[in-house]
C-alpha cells in the first residue's frame, strides 16, 4: 500500500462510482471499500432470514453478526459474507430497494460506521457510497461527488444487468432508479448530498479514464507529487 490518505467518492446509483472507485484504488494501490455493498449485504441477509427491511431490532441482529470483506479477484472487487461470494446476489433489483430501506434505519447506519471505518483502516483507502464525505469520513482528504444524467445512469445500469443475463427493460431500471433516488435524497438520516468541500464531477459525457485521471490527480496534489 502506498502513502495513506482517504478518498471518499459519493453519488447516486449509476453515476459510475463502482468502476471509477475500483480503478482509482488500483492506480494508487489502495484498499477499496464499497459501502453500498455493505448495506446491500445487510438487506440480502435480512431477506434470507425473513426479517423485514424496516424491522429495527431484526436488522440490528444482522449488523451485529455481519462478517464482510472485500477481495480483488482479477478486475473484480469481490464481496464475501464469510466464505460466500455474494457479489452478484446483492446487485439484484429487489436488493437494491432493500438496501435503500435498510440504510434509512438509524441503528443500522450507526452500527455500520465502525465496520466501514475498520475496513478502511488508517488511510490508503477508497470508499464509495452516498454519505462517505458527509458522515462516514468527513475528514477524508479527497472528496468527490460523482453524478450523471438520470437517463445515462439508467442506461449504464440496464446494460450491466442485461450483460449478466437478466431480463429487464430500460423503463423498469429507470423507474427503480428514480424511486431509489427519491428515497436516498429525502430520507431524514444522512440523505444523499454532496459534502460542502467535495469536488463535483459530471460523468455523463466523460470517459471512465477521464474521471479516474481527475481523481488520481486530486490525490497526488494532496500527497505532494
Amino acid at each position: 500500500m502506498s502513502q495513506g490518505i482517504t478518498i471518499a467518492i459519493d453519488g447516486p446509483a449509476g453515476a459510475g462510482k463502482s468502476v471509477v472507485s475500483k480503478k482509482v484504488a488500483q492506480a494508487l494501490n489502495y484498499t477499496l471499500v464499497d459501502t453500498g455493498a455493505i448495506y446491500r449485504s445487510v438487506a440480502l441477509l435480512a431477506k434470507e432470514a425473513g426479517i423485514d427491511w424496516q424491522d429495527d431490532a431484526g436488522l440490528q441482529a444482522v449488523v451485529a453478526g455481519l462478517d464482510i470483506h472485500f477481495n480483488f479477484v482479477g478486475e473484480d472487487n469481490q464481496v464475501r459474507l464469510g466464505d460466500r461470494d455474494v457479489s452478484a446476489a446483492i446487485r439484484m433489483p429487489d436488493i437494491s430497494q432493500g438496501a435503500s430501506l435498510v440504510s434509512a434505519q438509524a441503528s443500522v447506519r450507526a452500527g455500520l460506521l465502525d465496520v466501514q471505518r475498520n475496513l478502511a483502516g488508517k488511510g490508503g483507502a477508497v470508499l464509495e457510497g452516498r454519505d462517505i464525505g458527509t458522515v462516514v469520513f468527513p475528514q477524508a482528504e479527497v472528496k468527490i461527488f460523482l453524478i450523471a444524467s438520470p437517463e445515462e445512469r439508467a442506461k449504464r445500469r440496464h446494460q450491466e444487468l442485461v450483460g449478466k443475463g437478466q431480463e429487464i427493460s430500460f423503463e423498469e431500471v429507470l423507474a427503480d432508479q428514480n424511486k431509489r433516488d427519491a428515497q436516498d435524497e429525502n430520507r431524514a438520516l444522512a440523505p444523499l448530498k454532496a459534502a460542502e468541500d467535495a469536488l463535483q464531477l459530471d460523468s455523463t459525457d466523460l470517459s471512465i479514464t477521464q474521471v479516474v485521471t481527475e481523481i488520481v490527480g486530486q490525490a497526488h496534489k494532496v500527497l505532494g507529487f
